[in-house]
């Protein structure tokens, strides 16, 4: 399976410290170089800083070879080369979360997870307490609409009713 991150599932995953499900999901991850950029400017908080400095081998840092020049302005460096990239490699998933890079990813026909979704699988896979993530995710900056955060938790608990 082919992965490639933008920046924002990334700094989640790795606040929560649950980072390594990445790994566990999908053995390696690819990101573009502006992503590892932006996750080492000055702003990001020093344990997303330290993480991507000492990346571990499953991600791949890659440089992009045919940026998307369609990709509209309103998207960042990061989001335009994850989606360049996700095309170039013909990736199954991008893993992304603003509502603009999802939408410009889906036009051009790319698989998309987001955050939540990631941490839904791993909750459901025995990890963690899907809920309790979520309740932590806001003191990051997370944000999600009331709709979304309703939708998910109602998707999350059908899933476990299923669940054998």
């Amino acid at each position: 399976m082919i992965v490639v991150a933008d920046s924002s599932p990334l700094n989640y995953l790795i606040r929560l410290g649950h980072i390594d499900i990445l790994r566990d999901f999908y053995g390696r991850v690819l990101v573009p170089c502006g992503v590892s950029i932006e996750l080492q400017h000055a702003e990001a908080p020093a344990v997303v800083r330290t993480w991507i400095a000492a990346a571990p081998e499953w991600l791949e840092i890659t440089v992009v070879q045919n940026i998307d020049e369609t990709l509209g302005a309103e998207l960042g460096i990061g989001e335009r080369e994850a989606i360049s990239l996700a095309l170039e490699v013909g990736a199954d998933v991008l893993l992304i979360d603003e509502r603009l890079g999802r939408h410009a990813a889906e036009t051009r026909h790319i698989p998309v997870a987001g955050t939540l979704a990631v941490l839904m699988e791993a909750s459901l896979r025995g990890c963690f307490d899907f809920l309790e993530v979520l309740g932590r995710l806001r003191q990051y900056g997370f944000r999600v609409s009331p709709s979304v955060k309703a939708d998910i938790i109602a998707r999350y608990k059908a899933a476990r009713r299923k669940a054998p």
